[in-house]
């Protein structure tokens, strides 16, 4: 069908077509050709820094450091490459042998990580990534100097994912850093990093982690094989990936997971999933993902277990909730009055007498409103966005009542919907989407509207996979040794086993029958006593 459409509009060749790659030109032995060819390729800019110097081993060598401003550490540059070619060469009588270049490279240069290249698109990828290039006349070939050192922001708490008692930091925006933070977790050989470059004007860093015998192979060749086949100009955040790698495009259901800490990470890759870090963004992407994963918050784990089940069923209640009590309002209101008790249906009666608008038009108007409400206030500053949201939602709630436009009863519904829909922060896109459409089918078929959106939503979610994982697995289909953290969050140390959708090839994470007893020379003992023996 979509080969069919690209023909049909003459689109059928962008298909084929690829963006296009810098040309492999060589470097020459002439200084100055070499640095007309860098400005052929990286043009006049500002930030484009050429520091030319004059290297004195066998004779006087002109040569020159070429770098981007504000992608290097400055210190590093006059430390490790400037102050020991033109003080330190000057001072010692080397005798050069060999190959020039190569001679810097093992006796010169202090830095970390040098390269060398003859071929001006890997030394223009490096110049672009933060590295330094150095170039000496009469030498055909190049060394690629890491010298990266731009400003990031430090390490905080994710504001999306906060927890009461877990951990307080959160991904950064530098890729080193993130795979670090992950190393720290997960003290393990077997943790391993795959990096590679998507983008073709971006070339943005893209790194796979996973942890070696706890993954399943066959799931890691998967994810590297959806990222090699993307051909794009640009990756600028994690969603860039996510959109080219997900299992049902067209679904609004998310399946592959996002998250901003390093323990949610490290907690899903011991239980053999793979995460993917995308440099310049704090988000990371993990897969496969389940749906019931959006129902469970790291705190679960950091609180007793009976108050972790607790929240957590109250988490469900919410998110039924906000999908599902506008459309019951509507549904009562309009076809079912006799469910009502009758105290209750006067009362509503009362409010909504001299309402002109249908309980449907309401509602939705209301929830539009809200929605409104809720970007302005994501979007604008801080303080504005809190107050016009507070302001806002008061003043116009209490002005469309008083005006008769809208009923009380609406209002609190929208209200309590409103509230609920937060409870569950990674499924609120999708609630407004179930939200809205439950609402027109309860206005045009009361309770059948409602079974029937609540029915084609579960054929649905029982029809997407996640990188192969059935997505409403351990449920459909039913794991009953997998209904440890679903519905209730059983206590850690019965949590022996990993989930069987996810990790079968090394099902045991820990040992079995770990459950906390007092040995037995304690049983009954009266540890407020001294001991009566002695000695």
């Amino acid at each position: 069908m979509i080969r069919f459409l690209l023909r049909k509009f003459g689109l059928a060749h962008l298909r084929k077509e690829s963006p296009s790659t810098p040309e492999g030109k060589l470097l020459h032995s002439d200084l100055e050709e070499n640095l007309a060819l860098f400005r052929e390729e990286l043009g006049n800019s500002p930030d484009v820094i050429i520091r030319r110097f004059t290297l004195n081993l066998r004779n006087e060598l002109k040569s020159a450091v070429l770098f981007i401003d504000g992608l290097i550490d400055q210190q590093v540059i006059y430390d490790s490459i400037l102050y020991p070619l033109m003080i330190e060469a000057k001072k010692e009588k080397w005798a050069v042998k060999g190959h020039l270049i190569d001679f810097i490279e093992d006796n010169l240069l202090t830095v970390g990580g040098v390269d060398k290249d003859d071929r001006m698109p890997g030394l223009v990828a490096a110049v672009l990534a933060g590295d330094s290039v150095l170039l000496v006349d009469g030498c055909d070939q190049a060394l690629a100097i890491s010298t990266k050192g731009w400003e990031k922001r430090s390490i905080t708490e994710p504001d999306t994912e906060q927890t009461i008692k877990g951990p307080r930091e959160g991904f950064t925006e530098n890729i080193r850093t993130n795979t670090a933070m992950l190393r720290r977790k997960i003290a393990d050989p077997g943790l391993k990093f795959e990096q590679m470059k998507i983008g073709e004007r971006t070339r943005t860093k893209v790194s796979i982690a996973y942890v070696k015998g706890i993954v399943n192979e066959k799931l890691v060749e998967e994810v590297r094989r959806r990222l090699k086949r993307i051909n794009t100009d640009m990756v600028l955040d994690a969603n860039y990936l996510s959109e080219f790698i997900s299992d049902a495009p067209f679904s609004p259901f998310p399946t592959v997971a996002f998250t901003e800490r390093p323990d949610v990470t490290a907690a899903k890759l011991l239980e053999g999933r793979v995460a993917i870090f995308v440099d310049g963004t704090p988000v990371v992407n993990t897969a496969p993902t389940l749906f019931i994963e959006s129902f469970q918050n790291p705190d679960d784990y950091n609180f007793h277990f009976l108050f972790a089940t607790m929240i957590r069923w109250i988490r469900y209640l919410a998110f039924f909730l906000g999908i599902l009590l506008p459309a019951f309002f509507v549904a009562l209101t309009t076809y079912h009055q006799e469910l009502i008790p009758t105290p209750l249906l006067i009362s509503m009666a009362a409010a909504m007498e001299g309402v002109p608008f249908p309980i449907v038009i309401e509602v939705v108007a209301m929830g539009a409103v809200f929605e409104i409400l809720r970007e302005a206030g994501v979007r604008l500053a801080r303080p504005i966005g809190q107050t016009i949201s507070i302001v806002g939602a008061l003043v116009i709630g209490q002005a469309t009542v008083a005006a008769g436009l809208v009923a009380a009863p609406t209002v609190i519904v929208i209200a309590l919907t409103a509230i609920a829909s937060f409870v569950v922060p990674t499924q609120q896109e999708i609630g407004i989407i179930l939200r809205l459409g439950l609402t027109f089918l309860a206005g045009i078929l009361g309770a059948y509207g409602i079974l029937v959106g609540l029915l084609l939503t579960l054929i649905h979610l029982t029809s997407l996979r996640s990188f192969g994982v059935p997505y409403l697995s351990p449920v459909i289909p039913l794991s009953i040794e997998d209904q440890k953290d679903v519905i209730v969050r059983t206590p850690l140390w019965a949590m022996w086993t990993r989930p069987r959708s996810i990790g079968w090839p090394r099902p045991i994470r820990q040992g079995f029958g770990q459950s906390p007893t007092s040995p037995e020379e304690t049983v009954g003992k009266d540890w407020s006593r001294p001991d009566d023996k002695k000695g």
